[in-house]
């Protein structure tokens, strides 16, 4: 079928009105008709071909949310008119070790992207920048009763990115956790981090965010501009979770871990980052990363979400102001997240 969207037909164009074709549904598949799909800072990563990943034309587009149109023959856990996500990933071999533990992100031949990426087919994805989506039933999600669909949107990379850390890490009761940078997953990472019962700090250079960080429920926020600041808070969390994507020097950041505590990053930065080993041998320190989150993952973390009444906090925009958007995310003017309303295509 026909699906309307917006894409990127060369580098350095804007996003405009496009058509895509969307399979018809096989046995294992069902049609989503989308409702909102969130921006990602990675939507505007490979559409500007940074790193030169795009392959034009690009409709971006992987935090997708809407209601199941058709469903395949075979499909036995997903019914038509049922609200349901897809994230980053829209197949995998299935096969694997990674894929068997639900660590589809990790697949040993390499995750489907939902959008610019090629598919087991030999066709290529298409993402969430438009009126339709189809999708192996195992990667589309249920979105639970109750949930803002627009807000869960930003859920389905955002939300797991953060919680997946999170959670492996062991964030809760007596625990003391640093979210640096407060974005479109540092907000996600507050809410997140105090519904597990951790005492959550905010770490930011930017005095202006301290108010906005406690009213996202933050116990604390240290200004890490402050010197003084910094220096107080040597050795006393268990976990600081990174989500800056810009260079940066974390060495300031390390000194605040305790013994054995770990910085995680979950932002990207596209340069290399200078770290003083030195730094992490006092104290047996970590450094870790951690990609998204698999498909059960994903789930639970919307679960959770449900019933800690966690959603992200969001501006909604029709899709002919996508371009002012993607304009506005590159000057950090969002507080915390996009949506595309797609109704408005």
């Amino acid at each position: 079928m026909e699906a309307k969207a917006y894409a990127i037909l060369a580098e350095g164009q804007p996003l405009e009105p496009y058509t895509v074709e969307r399979r018809a549904p096989g046995p294992e598949d069902v049609l989503i008709e989308l409702m909102y799909c969130g921006i990602c800072h990675t939507d505007l990563i490979i559409g500007n071909n940074e790193g030169g990943l795009a392959m034009y034309p690009v409709v971006p587009g992987h935090e997708m949310v809407g209601r199941i149109a058709e469903v395949g023959s075979n499909v036995t856990n997903l019914a038509v008119g049922e609200m349901v996500g897809v994230g980053c990933i829209a197949d995998s071999c299935r096969t694997c070790h990674p894929c068997q533990a639900g660590d589809e992100q990790y697949c040993d031949s390499g995750f489907t992207l939902s959008f610019n990426a090629t598919d087991p087919n030999g066709e290529k994805t298409f993402g969430g920048y438009s009126s339709h989506y189809t999708v192996n039933q195992r990667y589309a999600v249920k979105i639970p009763e109750g949930m803002d669909p627009a807000a869960t949107a930003p859920l389905l990379c955002g939300g797991i990115t953060v919680y997946t850390p999170l959670k492996r890490f062991g964030a809760g009761p007596g625990k003391r956790v640093g979210v640096l940078g407060l974005g479109g997953l540092g907000h996600l990472a507050i809410k997140m981090s105090k519904a597990m019962g951790a005492h959550t700090v905010m770490l930011t250079s930017s005095p202006g965010k301290v108010g906005d960080a406690e009213k996202l429920g933050a116990d604390e926020v240290v200004l890490t501009s402050n010197e003084a600041d910094v220096q107080a808070q040597a050795f006393s969390f268990d976990l600081i979770i990174n989500t800056i994507s810009g260079p940066h020097n974390p060495d300031s950041f390390v000194t605040m871990l305790k013994r054995e505590g770990n910085m995680c990053f979950v932002g990207a930065p596209q340069t290399p980052i200078p770290v003083t080993i030195s730094n992490l041998l006092v104290g047996d320190k970590t450094m870790s990363g951690s990609l998204i989150g698999g498909i059960p993952s994903t789930g639970e973390m919307l679960e959770f979400c449900a019933e800690h009444g966690i959603t992200a906090d969001i501006e909604m925009v029709n899709m002919d102001q996508v371009n002012e958007a993607w304009d506005r995310i590159e000057k950090n003017d969002v507080k915390y997240r996009f949506v595309l309303d797609l109704a408005s295509l």
